[in-house]
C-alpha cells in the first residue's frame, strides 16, 4: 500500500514514510492509494480479541513495517492497556490510559513510529508537534513520554479545555515533552502548527540542528488507521451479541470536531462495514452541520467555547481526506478548495460532490438539549454519558425522528464523564457551586457510584511541571527555545 497527498503535488510513498512525515510537503494529507476490501474475509474470524482485529486491519495498511514488527507494535500499544467495551448502544472507546478515544491510535502511534523511523534510518531526533482542543495532548504526551528519539509539544488553547484536561496535561511527566497554552482558541493552536508544517526555511533550519518535525493529530495517517479497528469490533460485537445478523447495516454516530473518528468509520465503510448512515454530531460550532446540508464550507463565525470543548473547532482538517473523495480524488480541485479555505475563509463543492456525501447527515445539539439528555438518560437507564457523547445522542435522536430510520446504531462515546465533572453535574442538577474541579469529581462519585478512572484519581495532587503560555504568534519561537534548550546550545 502505497500513500498519495489529498493536494497531489508529490508521488505515492511507503506508509512508514507516510506515518514519519505527518504531513506532505504541498500541505496535503496522506490517504491510501486505495481500500482494501476486508470485510469478507474478517466475518469469517468474528471471535478475534481486539489486539488481533487490529493487527487484520492495520497490515492492509502499513505492509512496509513487517509483520512481526507490526505485531510487536500493536501487541506493546494495546495489551492490558486499552479496551472498547458496547454497552446500551454505545462504543465507548475511552477505556484507555487518559480516558479518552484518542488512546486509541495514540498508543499505537508511538511504536509503530519507531519501527518506520529505524525502517528508513533516520538520524535525526522526531518532533511531534501537536494542537490539541483537550484530549489528543494529553494522549500523545502520554504515548510519546521518554521514548528515545523523539520529543513532544501540544499547544493547547489556555481557556479552551476542561481543567481536567488541562491538568492531565500540565502535570506530565518526561524528559522529552513540553506544553504550551496559547491565548487563542483551538483553530489558532492548529493552523499555527500548521504554518510551523509549511515553513520550508524552518524546517530546513531544524533539520540542520538534527530535529524532523511530525505530527500525532489525526492529520497523520499512523494515527487515522487504528481508529477503523474499533469500527469493525462494534460491529462484530452486535452480530457476536445477536442484536444484527451479519451483513445488516448499522448507523454509526459520532461526535465530531476535527472529523478524525468520523473518517475512520467512513473508511471502514469503504473496507466493507456494513454501514448505513454517518451522522455527523456537532455542538453549536456547527460548520460541519451547515456543510453537510448546503455544500457550503463557512469558517467565518466567532468560535464559541461550550461544554464540549473538544469539538470547539470551526476548521475540521480531517474533512480535506473526505473532499479529496468527494471529488473523485481529484487533488487540484482538493488544492483549489482548500486554497480557498485558507484565503477567504470559505469554499463550496460542486452538486457532483454534495451528491457523494449522501451517506452523512449532519447535525447540531446545543448545551440545554446536552443537559437534558444526560440527566433523562441517566435517571432512566442509569448510564452516564459526558457531553461529547450527549451531543452524539441527541443529534442521533433528531435523525430517527426525521427519518424513521430505525436502523440499530452504535454511538461512539468519546470520553469518560469524569472528565468533565463541572458539566455533568450541572446536567444532573448537582450543586457545585464554591467546588473545584477535584471536589466535584468526588461528589458525581458519590452521586452516582460510578468508579473514577484510576488516572484521574489523585491528579489534583500531581506537581504542575509546565506552566509556559504565549501568543499565538510565539509558536514557532518557544518551540526552538525549548529545542535549543534540549540540544544545550
Amino acid at each position: 500500500m502505497n500513500f498519495i497527498s489529498t493536494r497531489g503535488e508529490e508521488g505515492a510513498i511507503s506508509s512508514s514514510e507516510a506515518i514519519i512525515k505527518g504531513i506532505a510537503n504541498d500541505g496535503g494529507l496522506y490517504v491510501p492509494n486505495e481500500f482494501p476490501e476486508v470485510y469478507d474475509r474478517l466475518k469469517k474470524k468474528m471471535g478475534l480479541s481486539y489486539i488481533e482485529l487490529a493487527y487484520e486491519v492495520i497490515k492492509e495498511f502499513f505492509g512496509d513495517i513487517g509483520e512481526e514488527n507490526l505485531k510487536g507494535a500493536i501487541d506493546r500499544a494495546y495489551n492490558g492497556k486499552f479496551s472498547v467495551r458496547e454497552e446500551n448502544d454505545f462504543l465507548e472507546l475511552y477505556h484507555g490510559p487518559t480516558s479518552a478515544f484518542k488512546d486509541a491510535a495514540l498508543l499505537f502511534l508511538p511504536q509503530i513510529m519507531k519501527k518506520a523511523k529505524k525502517l528508513n534510518n533516520i538520524k535525526e531526533e522526531i518532533v511531534i508537534l501537536t494542537a490539541t482542543s483537550g484530549d489528543t495532548g494529553k494522549a500523545a504526551l502520554q504515548g510519546f513520554s521518554n521514548v528515545d528519539g523523539f520529543k513532544v509539544v501540544v499547544y493547547y488553547p489556555e481557556n479552551g479545555v476542561s481543567a481536567i484536561q488541562e491538568k492531565q496535561m500540565v502535570t506530565q511527566e518526561g524528559n522529552n515533552v513540553k506544553v504550551i497554552g496559547i491565548r487563542g482558541n483551538f483553530d489558532n493552536a492548529q493552523s499555527g502548527v500548521k504554518k510551523i508544517f509549511g515553513d520550508v526555511e524552518f524546517r530546513e533550519e531544524l533539520k540542520n540542528r538534527g530535529f524532523l518535525l511530525s505530527s500525532a493529530n489525526s492529520i497523520n495517517i499512523g494515527r487515522l488507521v487504528p481508529q477503523i479497528v474499533y469500527y469493525f469490533y462494534g460491529y462484530f460485537d452486535l452480530v457476536n451479541k445477536q442484536k444484527i445478523k451479519e451483513g445488516d447495516e448499522i448507523n454509526i454516530v459520532v461526535p465530531t470536531g476535527n472529523f478524525g473518528n468520523i473518517l475512520a468509520a467512513y473508511y471502514g465503510k469503504k473496507m466493507g462495514l456494513p454501514i448505513g448512515k454517518l451522522i455527523c454530531s456537532s455542538n453549536e460550532n456547527n460548520v460541519l452541520t451547515d456543510f453537510l446540508n448546503t455544500g457550503l464550507y463557512d469558517r467565518r463565525r466567532e468560535l464559541i467555547l461550550t461544554e464540549s470543548p473538544s469539538m470547539d473547532i470551526l476548521v475540521s482538517s480531517n474533512l480535506e481526506r473526505l473532499i479529496f473523495e468527494a471529488n473523485n480524488r481529484d487533488a487540484k480541485k482538493t488544492k483549489k478548495l482548500m486554497d480557498e479555505l485558507n484565503e477567504k475563509g470559505v469554499y463550496s463543492i460542486s452538486s457532483e460532490s454534495k451528491a457523494f456525501l449522501s451517506d452523512f447527515y449532519g447535525n447540531y445539539a446545543n448545551t440545554d438539549e446536552v443537559y437534558e439528555a444526560i440527566k433523562n438518560v441517566y435517571n432512566n437507564k442509569k448510564y452516564l454519558m459526558d457531553t461529547h457523547t450527549a451531543v452524539g445522542y441527541v443529534v442521533f435522536n433528531k435523525y430517527r425522528k426525521e427519518t424513521g430510520d430505525n436502523r440499530q446504531a452504535l454511538i461512539a462515546s468519546t470520553a469518560s464523564p469524569y472528565k468533565f465533572p463541572r458539566s455533568i453535574c450541572n446536567a444532573l442538577e448537582l450543586d457545585v457551586s464554591n467546588k473545584d474541579d477535584f471536589e466535584i469529581l468526588k461528589l458525581l462519585n458519590e452521586y452516582t457510584n460510578i468508579e473514577i478512572p484510576k488516572n484521574l484519581v489523585g491528579l489534583n495532587n500531581k506537581k504542575i511541571l509546565h506552566n509556559n503560555v504565549c501568543d499565538k504568534e510565539k509558536m514557532k519561537d518557544i518551540l526552538l527555545e525549548f529545542l535549543k534548550e534540549s540540544k544545550n546550545e
